[in-house]
């Protein structure tokens, strides 16, 4: 017999809308308050100046060809106009597909083939890297924000006229974004998002995550990734509050804005309350304004979450989501905080928690794998229905591959991780994918990779490498060889090498016997 959790929430009602008619609902009213605050150049967006850069990129895109349901493909950091291009594109009936800047040629060329994109927006400082992997996939369509001899400028789509209306999409079944998620084994797996996932899921995270009216949030987090994208970008507009946008985490950037600004709400990852809980330049700047710090992507250890909030003297509590539920499934609710939960279910949302030996639900206070149901659950990857089979059951659960248990106050824990995925950061690892490269070394005869625990960082990806023989392969020779191939946040930070990488008969790396090490 199953045993389902449910949110102690009430159900939210949401409408039968595009991702961009729920964020932006109270724009008409609110005008000409500021909605995106460039932190680098403080430039302001308005609420106003939204709505009409939006539907002048939207029709830009038609005018240049933007196929319906056409893919485009933004490769930038977080500005005001990553977030007009974002609406932009799915105001003309189009699909977003985030990229990390960071990644490679090969990386981009991979996303752009898979999710069929056929045009590019891309910040000028990483125009070099997506043209290159443009012409590796075909796309000779490419905008830049920024000028940059022999591209077309972004600017020239914010200043084309108008398309009148949002072209006309089913929220339920239209795919309004492609964000990738790396899985244990091949290449990383488009997450059809539809309209109607995103705008369940920002109505079910306002009871945890809702900064609304008069608050001010930092926009640190990246916009391609789904925790900046949903709480941030999007959730940001449906509360009608302010967020100031970073381009990447500097401390003092970072504090600078918090003090200036009057920041009230910070969206962060475990490595920047590392910072604010220990790290001596905090104590320069007034962040008293600061009421609230939700932390996400990667586990908060409670005592770490506790000396945070002691010294900045605000509320340091945790969420938890995945790509796949666009993304929140948890949260604290104020005043709810319990050490190391991640909350209670958001509204709409329901959970077993399954013995993934036997299959068998369990009770309170039992470790198992944490399966969720709700509105936000994704429609599925993209062009690849058996991993979608293999995640999704035939009752409409998600298995997320995480192991958790639930207390009496309806406060779930994540424990363990079933699936094999290393978090960096709050970026996902996929040990395959690197095992993968690293046997191709001519100096490596077998390799397994693992996570390694780390305050900053969360995990660390470690490579336990067997030497082919004579081979004299060092540890930086190692480090090297993936860093010259994958994103920053996938390569290896440790390298030991040892004489056999332990297998079970069937073959499968025995990953708990490394990590036992």
């Amino acid at each position: 017999m199953s045993i389902v959790f449910r949110s102690p929430e009430p159900d939210v009602v949401f409408g039968d809308v595009t991702v961009t008619e729920a964020a932006f609902a109270k724009a008409g009213e609110l005008g000409e308050k500021p909605y995106l605050i460039d932190g680098t150049t403080g430039d302001v967006l308005t609420y106003a100046g939204a709505i009409d850069g939006i539907y002048r990129v939207a029709g830009g895109l038609i005018a240049a060809g933007l196929p319906a349901n056409g893919v485009v493909a933004v490769i930038a950091a977080n500005s005001p106009d990553y977030a007009l291009a974002f609406h932009g594109t799915v105001t003309a009936g189009g699909t977003v597909t985030t990229l990390n800047p960071t990644y490679t040629v090969e990386e981009i060329s991979h996303q752009l083939n898979d999710s069929g994109a056929s045009m590019i927006i891309c910040d000028a400082m990483f125009v070099e890297t997506s043209a290159a992997a443009a012409a590796a996939s075909g796309i000779e369509t490419i905008y830049t924000i920024g000028d940059v001899p022999g591209f077309t400028s972004f600017e020239a789509l914010k200043t084309s006229d108008p398309i009148a209306a949002p072209v006309a999409v089913d929220p339920a079944t239209h795919v309004a974004v492609l964000p990738y998620s790396s899985g244990t084994t091949g290449l990383s797996k488009g997450v059809e998002l539809t309209h109607r996932n995103l705008v369940a899921n920002l109505a079910q995270a306002q009871p945890v995550f809702g900064s609304v009216g008069d608050a001010v949030a930092v926009a640190v987090l990246p916009f391609f990734h789904i925790y900046g994208m949903q709480v941030l970008m999007n959730g940001i507009a449906m509360g009608g509050s302010t967020a100031v946008t970073m381009p990447r985490f500097d401390l003092v950037h970072f504090l600078e804005i918090l003090q200036d600004y009057k920041v009230t709400h910070a969206y962060l990852v475990p490595p920047i309350i590392l910072a604010l809980a220990k790290h001596p330049l905090v104590d320069n700047y007034d962040l008293s304004a600061l009421q609230r710090v939700v932390s996400g992507a990667a586990p908060l250890g409670a005592d770490l979450a506790e000396e945070a909030a002691r010294r900045i003297e605000a509320d340091v509590v945790q969420g938890y989501g995945l790509t796949e539920v666009s993304p929140v499934s948890h949260g604290t609710l104020p005043g709810d905080y319990r050490p190391g939960s991640i909350g209670v279910l958001v509204p709409n949302t329901e959970a077993r928690i399954v013995d993934p030996e036997t299959g068998e639900d369990c009770g309170i206070d039992t470790d198992g794998e944490l399966w969720l149901r709700g509105p936000q659950v994704m429609k599925g990857y993209l062009n690849n229905p058996e991993a979608t089979v293999d995640c999704i059951d035939s009752d409409g659960w998600f298995h997320t591959g995480d192991i958790a248990r639930v207390d009496e106050h309806n406060h779930f824990y994540i424990v363990d991780r079933l699936k094999e995925l290393i978090k960096y950061k709050g970026f996902q690892v996929p040990p395959a994918e690197l095992e993968a490269l690293l046997i191709s070394h001519p100096g490596i005869a077998d390799v397994a990779v693992v996570p390694v625990p780390d305050v900053g960082a969360g995990e660390l990806p470690k490579a336990f490498v067997v030497r082919t023989p004579g081979s004299e392969v060092t540890d930086q020779e190692v480090k090297d060889f993936v860093a010259q191939r994958v994103a920053t946040y996938k390569q290896v930070r440790l390298v030991e090498f040892i004489d056999e990488i332990p297998k079970s008969a069937s073959g499968k790396i025995l990953r708990r016997l490394l990590r036992d090490r």
